[in-house]
């Protein structure tokens, strides 16, 4: 090991660790739909908690994983990741020396876990995937009781499934599932984390039903030991909300009113919650009013939509600043919101107040001014304003979509919308070039979807 204090590289380390001290925040830019971020976990099984109980003779390592690990998030916080990945390749090269020397333990695993977990607070996930391939190896040959497995798998099911390899991560849910229910039972308060993860996994490939029944497990165990009115409850209860809400909306009306239903109580249920714990006017009840918000958009209650969204911008007023981004979101949903009330000039102001402070605490090119720009489009588009600005912030549009892909159904979309316009201003050769992309762009999306 080579935490932030030298270590000499050639000292085998022979303790174990509880990886599960860590606190980790995975922060990546890969599909993490499935992803169970440590925030989501409830605090009974928070990373400075594991059923594992190591004894004294681990900590010494435990603290070094540790001052690694916070060596690595100290730098990324200052901006220096190129030094946090130096940090970690030197301790990545030191454990391969070791596991090629035959040393495959739980201290092997538990470094490569760390350093796993490193980069992905870093957000490289190209160099998470080797690391990963290679932990998978060291833990196959791990006795299941032994110490530490429980957390070092847990960790590793989050990682697969941000990195969207969903099979790995249900076959990693299971095993650490299957460890958790031989020691300490099937209603253990422990299984409520890998719970949580597998749900989203089984999500992410479509067994809906499957999930809801953990979603569901994971409440009861939690309401058994917690209490109906816990705040750990709240996680896997948006989750079952809003995956209720989502499938609703494919099937027919009559259960779509079911399943709406039982979605919006489960999402008031987790505001009652918050509000009792921590009163009305807390931040943390934003998440739970905007969540409740989008189930009534999404049911065309738009007059509710708005009340709620105009509760959590008058909350989020009396925390941040007016210019702060975070309070964009609401503000963007709410212009959405006015625009379905028909009520287009105030949404339009909205819509412009969220671009101007997105292009200052994003820059003009990025992805939350392309969200904003696509909303004052629709807006300004219905309030018939002059078709050459309209035109203008199209090209925007296309400019931000095309940095992530040049061959996007949105790109796609933005380009009906060019030709479209291009041809009401009379701009023909533009317009055919513009068209000529389209037709080459439409038939490689057809084939694409035929494959």
């Amino acid at each position: 090991m080579i935490p932030a204090q030298a270590i000499s590289p050639h000292c085998t380390l022979k303790t174990f660790t509880s990886v599960a001290s860590l606190n980790v925040d995975v922060a990546c830019k890969g599909n993490s739909s499935g992803a169970s971020n440590p925030s989501d976990l409830p605090r009974s099984r928070t990373l400075l908690q594991s059923p594992s109980n190591p004894s004294d003779g681990m900590k010494d390592f435990e603290r070094q994983l540790q001052e690694l690990y916070d060596e690595v998030k100290s730098m990324i916080l200052m901006g220096n990741k190129d030094n946090a990945m130096d940090l970690l390749q030197a301790n990545y090269e030191v454990v391969k020396e070791q596991i090629n020397a035959g040393a495959r333990g739980i201290e092997e695993a538990a470094t490569l876990d760390v350093i796993a977990l490193g980069y992905m607070a870093i957000g490289d996930l190209k160099s998470v995937g080797p690391i990963l391939y290679l932990l998978d190896k060291v833990v196959e040959s791990l006795k299941d009781d032994g110490p530490l497995l429980d957390s070092v798998l847990i960790h590793m099911g989050s990682m697969y499934s941000a990195l969207g390899k969903f099979e790995n991560s249900m076959v990693v849910y299971k095993r650490v599932i299957g460890v958790l229910e031989s020691k300490y039972g099937k209603s253990s308060i422990f299984l409520v984390s890998p719970f949580l993860g597998m749900a989203k996994v089984l999500v992410s490939i479509g067994r809906v039903t499957k999930a809801i029944e953990i979603y569901q497990r994971a409440i009861t165990i939690l309401e058994s030991s917690r209490g109906v009115e816990s705040e750990d409850l709240v996680v896997p209860l948006i989750g079952l909300g809003n995956l209720l809400l989502k499938e609703g909306r494919t099937t027919d009306s009559e259960i779509h009113f079911i399943r709406g239903k039982e979605g919006r109580e489960l999402l008031e249920e987790c505001l009652l919650i918050s509000e009792r714990s921590k009163g009305k006017d807390h931040p943390s009840s934003v998440t739970h009013l905007l969540n409740l918000a989008t189930s009534y958009s999404q049911s065309k209650n738009f007059v509710e939509a708005e009340r709620l969204l105009r509760i959590s911008l008058d909350i989020m007023a009396k925390t941040v600043s007016p210019e702060d981004q975070s309070i964009t979101f609401p503000m963007l949903h709410l212009a959405v919101t006015l625009y379905h009330l028909n009520r287009d000039e105030e949404a339009e102001q909205l819509a412009l107040k969220v671009l101007r402070i997105r292009e200052k605490a994003f820059g003009k090119d990025s992805l939350p001014v392309g969200e904003a720009l696509d909303c004052l489009i629709s807006i300004q588009t219905r309030l018939k304003r002059a078709d050459a600005e309209l035109l203008e912030l199209l090209k925007r549009v296309l400019n931000i979509q095309e940095k992530e892909s040049h061959e996007s159904e949105e790109v796609m979309q933005t380009l009906k919308k060019i030709v479209f316009y291009l041809d009401k201003l009379g701009r023909k050769d533009e317009k055919f070039s513009i068209q000529k992309r389209l037709s080459v762009l439409r038939m490689k999306y057809k084939q694409t979807v035929q494959y």
